[in-house]
C-alpha cells in the first residue's frame, strides 16, 4: 500500500520534538511538503503558506495543521476543499461552530478529519479506563499544574483570545477524563483567574458532576514551579485510583499497576493513517466542549499581571 503524502502546517516546537520524529517512525506515511512563515525541514520541500503549496503539489494526500488555534480554521477549510484529509492538533479549533463545519466539510468532500488528542493515548489511559468500567466511582480529584515558563515561553499567542491560556495544558486532564469516565461529566460552577495584563485564564477551578451526582474536581494552574501535577485521582468501592504523570502510570492503592514507555504522537499518528485507510473520521469535541462551558459558566478573578 503506498504511503500517505503528507504535508505539515506550521513548524514549531511541537512539530520538531513529537511530530517529525513520529512520522519518521511510520512507515505509513512520507513527509513531502512543509507550509510556514518561519520554520522549515531539511530535505522537504518548503513553502511559507498553505495556498501556496496545494497549489504546488496537488500530489499531497493528507494535511497536519500545527499552528495556533486561532489560525486552524482557514487552513483546515483549504485543505478540506482541495480534497486532502486533515489532522488537527490540539485544540481542534478556536470555537465549537468551527470544527463542527469542518467536519461538515470533510464528510462533502469524502476525506478524513481527525481531531487529535495526544493525552489519550498516554501508557496507562485505556488501562484506567478499564478500571473505572469495573467498579463504582465516589469522585474524582484532577490536579493539572505546570510552569507556563518553562512550557511555552514568549508565546503571546497563547495569551490572547482564543489562546485558551492554562486551558491549553488543562484540555489534556478533560481529553483523558472523557475518555475514561463511564458517564458524561457536565460543569457545575467554575471560577477562572485572569491577569490583569491577558485575555486568557492562568488557572481555572472546575466543578462537574454526572447525571448519578458523581462529583469531578479539576485544579489547573500555570504557576507551579519545581515538580509539575498531572495527576487524576479516583476513589471508587475497589480502592483509590492514581493515574499520574499525564497518564503514564496507574496506581490502584498505592501499588503501581502499569507502567509503559511515552507513545503519545506515535500513536496519534498510526490513528490518523487508520482513519485515512477507512475512509472515516474522528472529530471527538468533548474536550473543547468542557471548555467552552468554563468560559460560558465560569466567574471570573483577577489577579496580579504575569510577565513572561
Amino acid at each position: 500500500m503506498p504511503a500517505i503524502k503528507l504535508a505539515i502546517v506550521g513548524v514549531g516546537k511541537i512539530v520538531r520534538d513529537q511530530h517529525l520524529p513520529s512520522i519518521a517512525a511510520n512507515s505509513d506515511f512520507e513527509l513531502v511538503a512543509t507550509a510556514s512563515r518561519h520554520g522549515t525541514v531539511e530535505g522537504v520541500r518548503s513553502f511559507t503558506a498553505i495556498d501556496e503549496m496545494l497549489a504546488a503539489m496537488p500530489e499531497i494526500d493528507a494535511v497536519s495543521l500545527c499552528m495556533p488555534p486561532q489560525y486552524r480554521y482557514d487552513a483546515a477549510y483549504k485543505a478540506l476543499s482541495a480534497g486532502k484529509h486533515v489532522f488537527l492538533e490540539k485544540p481542534p479549533g478556536a470555537t465549537l461552530s468551527e470544527v463542527a463545519d469542518l467536519e461538515k466539510l470533510a464528510k462533502e468532500k469524502g476525506v478524513s478529519l481527525f481531531a487529535s488528542w495526544h493525552s489519550r493515548y498516554a501508557a496507562a489511559v485505556e488501562a484506567a479506563k478499564e478500571f473505572l468500567a469495573s467498579t463504582t466511582i465516589k469522585n474524582v480529584h484532577v490536579i493539572w499544574k505546570e510552569d507556563v515558563r518553562h512550557w511555552h515561553p514568549n508565546q503571546d499567542w497563547i495569551w490572547q483570545a482564543g489562546g485558551l491560556g492554562v486551558f491549553d495544558p488543562g484540555i489534556n486532564a478533560l481529553s483523558i477524563i472523557t475518555h475514561i469516565l463511564p458517564k458524561a461529566i457536565f460543569l457545575t460552577s467554575a471560577t477562572l483567574e485572569f491577569p490583569e495584563n491577558r485575555d486568557a485564564p492562568i488557572a481555572a477551578d472546575l466543578h462537574f458532576k454526572n447525571a448519578e451526582g458523581v462529583p469531578v474536581h479539576a485544579e489547573f494552574d500555570w504557576r507551579q514551579t519545581g515538580k509539575q501535577s498531572w495527576d487524576i485521582i479516583a476513589e471508587t468501592a475497589a480502592g483509590n485510583m492514581e493515574l499520574a504523570e499525564g497518564g503514564s502510570k496507574l496506581s490502584i492503592n498505592g501499588k503501581l499497576t502499569f507502567e509503559a514507555p511515552e507513545a503519545e504522537y506515535p500513536s496519534l499518528y498510526k490513528r490518523f493513517a487508520e482513519i485515512v485507510r477507512a475512509g472515516q473520521s474522528d472529530v471527538d469535541i468533548a474536550p473543547l466542549r468542557h471548555v467552552a462551558d468554563a468560559f460560558m459558566l465560569g466567574r471570573r478573578k483577577f489577579v496580579e499581571a504575569f510577565i513572561d
